[in-house]
């Protein structure tokens, strides 16, 4: 496990709200040298804590207007099987083993309502499902984002080895 400063902090929170930001960018908004980025990325690459770089879709700009949580319960027993299954299904956008009643907890989304429900049915019959409870999401008035929680994470960590954050007042 990699330990994070206030420096990957604010790399990572920064390619969290622009992936396409370059080398120089970052190293000028960080007040560090090119070289401290390069390192630092491939640092965080290597070590799997940087796992890519995404482009952050709008679904309902793109037509995909109809996003749901899908709980489900399973048969003891049958969770790889069942998350092997749900995805293959184009429309899961994620999938999360939780506690509770429920065993999963899977994002979906499709462009329309009845494709919403066409969805579920194909879901609940997988085998190995037993029960499942449908959410729809309205809104996201606050969607993914790292940047604050790794901010607060890293707030006494310091800013890398030598060098002084350059607004010390963050």
């Amino acid at each position: 496990m990699l330990t994070l400063d206030r420096l990957d902090a604010e790399l990572l929170g920064r390619l969290s709200l622009n992936a396409r930001a370059g080398i120089g960018e970052l190293a000028e908004a960080l007040g560090v040298a090119r070289n401290t980025v390069q390192a630092r990325l491939r640092r965080l690459e290597e070590s799997g804590v940087l796992r890519g770089y995404r482009p952050d879709l709008d679904l309902s700009a793109a037509g995909i207007s109809v996003q749901a949580f899908v709980g489900l319960e399973l048969v003891q027993g049958r969770l790889q099987a069942v998350i092997d299954e749900l995805a293959s299904i184009p429309e899961v956008l994620e999938i999360h083993a939780t506690t509770g009643r429920e065993d999963l907890l899977a994002r979906v989304a499709t462009d329309t309502h009845a494709r919403l429900q066409t969805l579920i049915e194909r879901v609940v019959g997988i085998d190995g499902v037993t029960h499942s409870t449908t959410a729809l999401a309205l809104t996201s008035p606050l969607p993914y984002r790292i940047g604050p929680l790794l901010t607060e994470l890293t707030r006494e960590s310091g800013w890398g080895r030598s060098t002084p954050p350059p607004h010390p007042h963050r």
